[in-house]
């Protein structure tokens, strides 16, 4: 079972034991009698919560049709896996999910598949065609014929690989477990890390709830990062310098909900942003400032129901992350994870 863990920073200061030893005693004492009496163990109590109580974000998904600037291009394409993890396009769409990668093209016909020997967690494409996966805590680079040409992983304990980037002489690996990007070059040596604690740059880390931190390579050459807990994009140099951020914390239209959104996203050739939330399950276009520019889809776009937006407690309105990719006629592409299907936007 993986624990998805939101690391904080303690200044430990030095107090004098021997003082306090008698008081944490006391406290402790209080706190378990306190608990012998107060405490359902039988769960009858319940939540505490009325049985009229719903956790209703439903006003949220209401978009406003003048908002949204895309439509549909197309059926929706079936994935044929019966789980579907990552999504890239370069020409041809490239799924990875099961144990496979199956490349189809714009109309959804199988053009072929490649073989894994462990599920895959992402994927993104080099100019030539090259595959890089993620696949837990290994790294595999595949050539365009489909064989693999090396593989490495990740030293980090328990590490689990959510998003990979590229640039010519690096590859970026982002690990949600241990909140950090891995720099390696194209033989697998690793030249830096990111997102480390201690390292003199003024950092504090990532704040990552749940199992999604989704990275990505802008045309200006810095690095995108999700700071999902602080509902942030962040911009970082490959020396691991940060530059700036943006994002806004609020379920309106505008900004991102939940816990730790957005989950996933993607650049458009002219350096704006895609985004996915999950639980408000919402597609948005941000400019390269970070400004709201409008809505691709919305759970009514999506097919994500009403029924699924209405639920007794937050916890039950989290959906699973989709993953989005575009291509370089600014089309885009949603994989829902849930149906395992693909549908394509363009501009109205």
């Amino acid at each position: 079972m993986e624990i998805w863990r939101n690391d904080l920073n303690y200044r430990q200061g030095k107090i004098d034991s021997g003082v306090w030893a008698g008081v944490v005693i006391t406290i402790a004492i209080a706190a378990g009698f306190c608990a012998v009496l107060f405490f359902d163990t039988t769960g009858q109590k319940g939540s505490g919560l009325s049985e009229e109580y719903v956790y209703d974000i439903s006003q949220y998904t209401k978009i406003d049709p003048a908002m949204i600037l895309y439509r549909q291009a197309g059926p929706t394409i079936a994935a044929g896996l019966k789980s579907t993890k990552a999504i890239a396009v370069r020409g041809e769409i490239y799924i990875a999910g099961d144990k496979e990668i199956i490349v189809v093209d714009g109309a959804g016909k199988a053009k072929r598949k490649i073989t894994l020997d462990a599920e895959p967690t992402c994927i993104t494409l080099k100019e030539d065609g090259t595959i890089v996966v993620g696949m837990g805590d290994a790294l595999v680079v595949i050539n365009p014929e489909g064989q693999e040409r090396t593989r490495w992983a990740v030293e980090e304990a328990n590490a689990r690989l959510t998003s990979v980037a590229l640039s010519p002489e690096i590859i970026f690996a982002a690990d949600a477990v241990n909140g950090l990007i891995y720099e390696y070059d194209w033989a697998g040596k690793l030249i830096r890390t990111i997102g480390q604690k201690s390292d003199g740059k003024g950092k504090n880390g990532f704040v990552i709830p749940s199992p999604y931190f989704d990275i990505a390579m802008a045309p200006d050459g810095l690095l995108r990062v999700v700071d999902p807990g602080r509902h942030l994009i962040v911009a970082y140099t490959i020396n691991g310098d940060r530059e700036w951020s943006w994002g806004t914390a609020t379920p309106a239209i505008e900004g991102f909900s939940g816990c730790c959104n957005p989950v996933n996203f993607a650049i458009l050739p002219d350096g704006s942003f895609v985004t996915i939330e999950k639980g408000l399950v919402r597609v948005k276009v941000y400019d390269a400032e970070g400004k709201f520019i409008g809505v691709v889809a919305g759970a009514e776009q999506l097919e994500w129901t009403q029924q699924q937006q209405v639920c007794n407690t937050p916890e039950q309105c989290q959906s699973k992350g989709f993953d989005v990719a575009v291509d370089n006629d600014g089309r885009i592409y949603v994989l829902d994870t849930v149906k395992n299907v693909v549908r394509i936007f363009e501009k109205k």
